[in-house]
């Protein structure tokens, strides 16, 4: 029997374990002047949520001051603080958004 292509031979691949990057929770905080409607409108713009979820995280900010609106990486986080900040006042809103390692 010559060599005919069918090679038997297992390949064992080792990988090696790549440590994850560290997530940071994006946090909204309560203000006495951004209208309830507004923050609505930025969770379901910038957080992908549908109005039911964004009105329930929206109560959360308004009676505990503060609400967790996702956990992402460092680059994405950062780029959601910055956008929710940016759009907040446009429409001349006080909101604030920060984030914090999780």
């Amino acid at each position: 029997m010559g060599d005919d292509g069918d090679d038997t031979s297992v390949v064992v691949e080792t990988r090696t374990k790549t440590k994850r990057p560290p997530l940071y929770k994006v946090l909204l905080l309560n203000d006495d002047y951004t209208p309830m409607e507004f923050v609505v409108a930025v969770l379901e713009r910038f957080f992908g949520m549908n109005h039911a979820q964004a009105f329930e995280i929206m109560l959360t900010v308004h009676k505990k001051g503060v609400a967790v609106v996702g956990v992402f990486s460092h680059e994405i986080a950062e780029t959601k603080v910055a956008q929710v900040m940016d759009f907040a006042r446009q429409h001349q809103h006080p909101l604030q958004c920060t984030m914090e390692k999780e």
